[in-house]
């Protein structure tokens, strides 16, 4: 066997210039197929991990997906808020260990606004239950407080004490600027990879206050309130977007949901955060397999141009073949010296695939995970991304058996004989 691999060894060096053109093509066509499947499924952790510790996640009835992206990835429109009573209400439920409440619906130069209290920084966790960390400063005291993520600070050069103004309305488009009650920056959070480095978070009572003198989401004509006199009034919130739950026993998680779901005074709608992003996979499960699929059919092209560079490189080797012969080599030989040739190129290409994926992983994982919240690792793949790293073996390994046997069945008499 030695012998063998030897012999397909130097059969293979001795047409190394195209062979190796073969392999660096089966390394890149394995590298889109395994990067795709990784990148996946460290989106989906990367989802996963932007919230964690939260039992449930509440808002004004919507379909489950829709009120986990905005109330938790900043993505659409509440259609409706909840009442702020019916926060207090559920946050009193003897069940219920802490509750977060969320506004949204302002922003600062298309970085999301949050208004939320004092026990975001304290409960929200994200990851493997890790806590908000600041990087500088502290959590909002004052009305017109803010703090920022790090991605926030790091676009638009905020640093502590710089001064910003919200503007009514989310996006790169928002309606109108709230330019008479600036906010000051009291905190910057430190990179967690998720939303929140995205995102401006200021109190409940600032969001009160900066809509004193608006109504049905315009200013009112003739009324300004100015920023020092705005604690002269009742800042309580009278609705918000969303709350994040936590709950004294997880073992009560489904009786809550379904005492929340059947709530009378308004309705609302419970949603279990791991639930809510598996259905979300499933309306994306088309996207991600087309993907695999395009990716697969490059692996096979690469396999396609492997198996025609060697079954057209057989006439120019005719004669090599049948000296081997002559010499006593039996057809059984020949057939694993090209099948072994081929499989020596294909996993020569799998291998370097391999640690392209793996290479690209450690530069572009700390980008990923800094600005997209990916978790990027080239620690260790994936289960099924070594499933699919067999199947590629596996199916070269076929694919080898085709010039073998196109070998075998070569006589000695053809081999020995020129073709005119």
């Amino acid at each position: 066997m030695n012998i063998l691999l030897l012999l397909a060894y130097r059969s293979a060096w001795n047409r190394r210039g195209t062979l190796g053109l073969m392999v660096f093509s089966i390394a890149l066509s394995v590298m889109l197929l395994l990067g795709v499947a990784q990148l996946r499924n460290a989106a989906h952790d990367g989802f996963s991990q932007s919230v964690s510790g939260t039992d449930l996640v509440v808002g004004a009835r919507t379909s489950p997906i829709q009120l986990m992206l905005y109330a938790v990835f900043r993505l659409g429109d509440a259609t409706h808020n909840m009442h702020w009573r019916s926060y207090q209400a559920l946050a009193a439920h003897p069940a219920v260990a802490w509750a977060v409440p969320i506004s949204l619906g302002d922003s600062h130069q298309g970085f999301p606004v949050i208004g939320t209290d004092a026990g975001y920084f304290q409960h929200f966790q994200y990851g493997n239950h890790q806590l908000l960390e600041f990087q500088s400063g502290a959590p909002f005291n004052g009305i017109f407080d803010a703090v920022i993520g790090a991605e926030v600070a790091e676009k638009l050069h905020y640093a502590l004490g710089d001064k910003l103004t919200l503007s009514h309305g989310s996006g790169s488009s928002p309606l109108a600027e709230h330019a008479d009650k600036p906010f000051q920056v009291v905190g910057i959070l430190k990179p967690t990879g998720t939303p929140v480095d995205r995102s401006l978070h200021v109190s409940l009572a600032a969001i009160s206050a900066i809509h004193l003198d608006w109504q049905g989401g315009v200013p009112m004509p003739g009324v300004t309130i100015p920023a020092e006199y705005v604690g002269k009034f009742d800042l309580q919130p009278k609705e918000i977007t969303a709350a994040l739950i936590g709950l004294s026993s997880r073992s009560g998680v489904f009786q809550m949901q379904r005492f929340v779901n059947a709530y009378a005074d308004e309705p609302l709608l419970a949603v279990l955060p791991g639930v809510a992003l598996e259905q979300l996979w499933s309306l994306l499960d088309v996207f991600e397999n087309t993907l695999l699929a395009i990716s697969a059919l490059v692996v096979a092209v690469g396999f396609c141009g492997l198996l025609t560079s060697i079954l057209a490189g057989l006439g120019e080797r005719r004669r090599e073949l049948a000296i081997l012969r002559s010499v006593g080599a039996s057809p059984g030989l020949l057939f694993m010296l090209l099948a072994l040739e081929s499989l020596l190129v294909v996993i020569l290409g799998a291998a370097l695939g391999v640690l392209a994926v793996s290479g690209l992983s450690v530069v572009a994982g700390p980008l990923l995970q800094a600005r997209l919240g990916i978790p990027l690792s080239s620690a260790v793949l994936s289960e099924d991304v070594w499933l699919l790293l067999l199947a590629v073996i596996t199916g070269g390994s076929l694919v080898s058996l085709i010039p073998g046997y196109r070998a075998y069945r070569m006589s000695l008499v053809d081999g020995l004989t020129p073709k005119l």
